[in-house]
């Protein structure tokens, strides 16, 4: 009965200094976060792991210290106290993690991406992701294996799991070769450049936003809200468009085929008003050029620029759709025409009857009596001899 009240007492006391030490460390972190936004950051982040982690250590103290170590009469305070023992690492890695977690957020605070030339931010962002899940991965790998050390035996297996360490690894190797090259993709992606969070691409034919880069798959944001999902390796082994590599500036073309009489100096005069009045285009190209004239219509091309993927189709869209307007109201004769030549045609010859034979024989006979006229015997008998004109 005393032991029964003295862990109660231990218990009450070990809440009240939870109590009173989170009561502490919560003005603590108030107090600096009114001058400095990183420690309401922290404040947060590790709230529930640190009282937590206090409160199971010592209540774990409690414990064993009001209970006495006699098996016979207390055959399950060691049992409890391994389990103090698993709680306690499990919330130990967790406040680590929160810890982790914080420290970089920390560091991505000074890299923006909400701003126009946000290319050094992207590349940190999405090394800084991929060492986060690296960094919450080995953390956890770690208390699982310190779990696993405070098991009786666990220490007498690792002899023969090391002594057969080697076939192990080939094994797993082989079971998990997808899976490991997806991982090193997802690293090589991370520290390569080749991609970032935020980066405009098109890949499989699909125009998308990176909006996730983890150890194994990344994430496309389609342009209509779809979620393209794509082992690591396919960017490692498949060419794709990332029109955000170097910047964010891109161009864009605007074609039309319209009539031989449209005019393109008025419409060059028409592109200036447009993009004086937009606040999408920023002033780096602005080009109208006859490309091609075949088949009865000219092709016109326009070219523009913009800050964005996003805003570039915009701009493209507002071009495309003020021009239609000015041409319909303009210039409709410069309407896009097809001309069709309608001609008479000759009248139906009937079917040709077959010929006879004695049509055929006919026809022989005509031709001999021609052919006679050249290679028969010459008539001279009505020439005189003064007609015969001399040798030469």
């Amino acid at each position: 009965m005393d032991t029964l009240l003295r862990l109660l007492v231990a218990i009450g006391i070990a809440l009240l200094v939870t109590a009173a030490a989170a009561l502490v460390l919560h003005l603590v972190l108030r107090a600096i976060a009114r001058r400095e936004r990183w420690a309401a950051v922290l404040s947060r982040r590790t709230k529930h792991p640190a009282r937590a982690l206090l409160l199971i250590a010592l209540l774990w103290t409690a414990f064993t210290s009001s209970i006495p170590r006699d098996r016979d009469a207390y055959p399950w305070r060691d049992e409890v106290s391994h389990a103090f023992l698993i709680a306690t690492i499990a919330v130990g890695c967790w406040l680590a993690c929160q810890i982790a977690i914080f420290l970089e957020d920390l560091g991505l605070h000074r890299y923006r991406v909400d701003v126009p030339d946000n290319r050094v931010a992207r590349r940190i962002r999405t090394q800084v992701l991929i060492i986060r899940r690296l960094t919450v991965a080995v953390l956890v790998i770690i208390a699982v294996g310190a779990i696993l050390l405070t098991f009786p035996g666990v220490e007498a297996a690792g002899a023969s799991v090391l002594a057969s360490a080697g076939l192990i690894s080939v094994v797993a190797g082989l079971a998990a070769q997808s899976t490991l090259g997806n991982v090193f993709a997802g690293m090589q992606l991370a520290f390569s450049g080749s991609i970032r969070v935020d980066d405009v691409v098109v890949v499989e034919q699909q125009w998308g936003r990176i909006e996730e880069i983890t150890l194994t798959y990344v994430v496309v944001h389609l342009w209509d809200d779809r979620r393209f999902v794509l082992p690591s390796t396919y960017f490692t082994s498949t060419p794709f468009e990332n029109w955000t590599r170097t910047g964010s500036e891109l161009l864009g073309a605007v074609e039309f085929d319209l009539d031989w009489r449209i005019s393109p100096t008025e419409m060059r005069e028409e592109l200036d008003r447009i993009l004086s009045t937009s606040t999408i285009w920023d002033g780096r190209t602005k080009v109208l050029q006859v490309t091609d004239a075949v088949s009865g219509l000219v092709r016109v091309r326009i070219l523009v620029s913009a800050p964005d993927a996003g805003g570039l189709f915009d701009l493209r869209c507002y071009v495309r759709e003020e021009m239609v307007e000015w041409v319909q109201r303009e210039h409709p004769d410069a309407l896009p025409r097809q001309r069709v030549q309608v001609t008479q045609g000759n009248e139906r010859v009937g079917k040709r009857r077959p010929r006879t034979e004695e049509q055929d024989a006919a026809l022989f006979r005509e031709g001999d009596e021609r052919t006679a006229l050249f290679t028969g015997p010459i008539q001279t008998s009505g020439i005189r001899p003064d007609e015969v004109p001399p040798e030469r």
